[in-house]
């Protein structure tokens, strides 16, 4: 995680849109080959263990939010549909403290950036990350010890 040069305006929550099983080979081959993407989706990933990969540092730009990706740093967690591919929050406990840390941590790094979810942003037409961020966090209760 290095030092960004970016002026980061937003930490953006997004889901996969896939089921929870999903592979992150599958997801960046999907990238690449389909959207065409020379950059990942996300900064970081949050696997259904609760284990964090980043895929691009946070100097760097990914694909996110269009038209907002210059001032984001954007993190997903694998899931957000059911499997009839309607937007369902299937995050597990592993994965909501996961997400849960790496927020605190981004929001310590960039104190002015909002925190918000990709379906916050004008003109997105989508159900992601398949939850409210701003509620969840104000009732998120994390475990202690």
């Amino acid at each position: 995680m290095s030092n960004t040069k970016r002026n980061i305006e937003y930490i953006v929550v997004h889901c996969t849109a896939t089921p929870t099983n999903t592979t992150m080979e599958s997801i960046k081959r999907y990238w690449k080959e389909t959207l065409k993407w020379n950059n990942p989706g996300y900064h970081y990933i949050i696997h259904r263990d609760g284990r964090i990969e980043q895929l691009l540092d946070e100097s760097q730009i990914s694909n996110g939010v269009k038209g907002f990706n210059p001032v984001c740093v954007n993190l997903s967690y694998i899931g957000g549909v059911d499997k009839n591919n309607n937007p369902t929050d299937n995050r597990n406990r592993a994965q909501e403290d996961a997400m849960f840390n790496l927020i605190v941590h981004l929001t310590e790094r960039y104190p002015k950036a909002k925190v918000c979810g990709h379906r916050d942003f004008p003109n997105v037409h989508k159900a992601c990350p398949s939850f409210d961020v701003k509620q969840w966090l104000a009732n998120y209760e994390p475990k202690l010890g």
